[in-house]
């Protein structure tokens, strides 16, 4: 796939994100990377970021930038923050990388009012079609991976994904989904939104 492409992506990612996040809020980034997200929505919308990466090098762009940044490894839980602690949490791109997505389901719930959560689709219709088609690994523009260098170690749908949260008691507020290259804000019922999004990204909270 081409990198540029990916990049892209990547930006019309942060791009919807900038427009989730109320001016003036507590946001933590879990897997920020360089912190570039959140160095956005400091100068876009005034938060107030904290960064979480497991790669320490990664997190120099973020002091750079004047951002609080945490070195750790979401898979063993979040146990330095309280209860409460930010208003939106972010999970973007990192859900379908760790070991433990339940637990840092969990932990994002607990430690933010509010959780959004982007990842890639599994279930579009072009990874089906290369898979039964080619019968090789499918890949597609969002996930651009060859079998033996991918960082995604869970394959899961939008369906799952609401299956988990209804199950969980968890609302989803606000969905958002990428297909056929421009966001769209409503799902056209479920069994379109699995076949046709390349990406998800939701706003969560646990339900009373």
């Amino acid at each position: 796939m081409n990198a540029q492409y990916v990049d892209r992506l990547s930006r019309t990612d942060r791009d919807v994100i900038l427009t989730l996040v109320p001016e003036g809020g507590r946001v933590l980034d879990l897997g920020c990377g360089d912190c570039g997200l959140l160095a956005e929505l400091v100068a876009k919308r005034k938060v107030r970021g904290t960064g979480v990466d497991i790669n320490g090098e990664q997190l120099v762009n973020g002091l750079a930038h004047g951002i609080n940044v945490y070195q750790g490894n979401l898979d063993e839980g979040l146990a330095d923050f309280p209860d409460g602690a930010y208003d939106f949490v972010i999970l973007n791109q990192t859900l379908q990388v760790v070991k433990n997505p339940l637990l840092v389901l969990n932990e994002m719930l607990r430690i933010g009012h509010y959780g959004i959560v982007g990842f890639p689709n599994f279930a579009q219709w072009q990874l089906r079609r290369g898979l039964f088609f080619g019968g090789r690994a499918p890949k597609s523009a969002a996930l651009p991976f060859e079998w033996y260098d991918t960082p995604n170690i869970r394959v899961l749908s939008i369906r799952d994904f609401f299956d988990y949260c209804r199950h969980q008691r968890i609302g989803v507020v606000q969905e958002r989904y990428l297909m056929a290259g421009r966001w769209v804000r409503r799902s056209p019922g479920m069994a379109l939104t699995n076949l046709l999004a390349h990406i998800g990204l939701f706003v969560i909270t646990r339900q009373s």
